[in-house]
């Protein structure tokens, strides 16, 4: 894949690919232990080019082509990520296509930059998933070995080996939780779900629909999709949506 590499004045060496064209510019952020050559960042991609519109697609650290190793990130370094590749790569209004854990970031870089936002689109976003989902699913003997050993392994079924759960990851997400406080987004904002993912439940869904606050917020649940919400019915709702977002 072609790429472009942005260097922070920190060091921090970041990943994009970037499509030229009109506003409001969509930007996708990826999930968790994922990079921007997934196929809904691929499939989002297609759809800038074939509309006209700018398009952005990048690496966390620690992800993909990005600098740094994946078991150094966190939650805060992540979202740091995208609002300065944000700030640096893009003008003007901006639509944020969050998937997965790239829903709870989307959510994070609205919060910080809320003057820069023209839409909101979670795929299966899951806010809060390293307190909600990891630290409330942990057992007894899990937690122990977070807080003696500074690390956990879970399995998963979307790589190469278990992912590291690290101490830094479950410490420094509750810095940055999205769900005790109020969340005003006053922008369209889509919630797309599927009804047979097991990764992040319907359920978490509906308490992000219940906690929203604006004028024109929808969660769309579509039955049978999982959680990769990546076949051809899943990515054809979410070119409609970003269509009916811009009208």
């Amino acid at each position: 894949m072609t790429y472009s590499t942005h260097t922070m004045p920190d060091g921090r060496a970041i990943a994009f690919h970037q499509t030229p064209g009109a506003g409001p510019g969509v930007v996708f952020l990826g999930g968790f232990k994922s990079d921007m050559t997934g196929t809904k960042a691929q499939f989002l991609q297609g759809w800038a080019e074939a509309h006209g519109r700018a398009f952005l697609r990048f690496d966390y650290t620690g992800h993909g082509a990005s600098s740094g190793a994946f078991e150094d990130g966190c939650i805060g370094d992540w979202a740091r990520d995208a609002i300065d590749i944000i700030a640096e790569k893009t003008t003007g209004p901006q639509i944020l296509v969050g998937s997965s854990m790239g829903g709870w970031i989307g959510l994070l870089v609205a919060r910080a930059m809320p003057e820069r936002l023209a839409g909101f689109i979670g795929i299966a976003a899951a806010p809060d998933f390293t307190e909600d989902s990891m630290w409330a699913g942990f057992g007894a003997e899990q937690r122990a070995d977070l807080l003696n050993k500074g690390r956990v392994e879970l399995p998963s079924d979307y790589g190469d080996g278990p992912y590291i759960i690290t101490r830094k990851l479950i410490e420094d997400g509750r810095n940055h939780l999205v769900l005790r406080d109020d969340l005003h987004l006053n922008v369209p904002v889509r919630l797309l779900q599927g009804s047979a993912d097991v990764d992040v439940p319907p359920s978490v869904a509906q308490t992000l629909f219940d906690h929203l606050q604006g004028q024109d917020i929808r969660l769309v649940l579509v039955k049978g999709a999982d959680h990769r919400f990546s076949s051809p019915r899943a990515l054809a709702l979410l070119a409609n949506t970003l269509q009916e977002i811009e009208t």
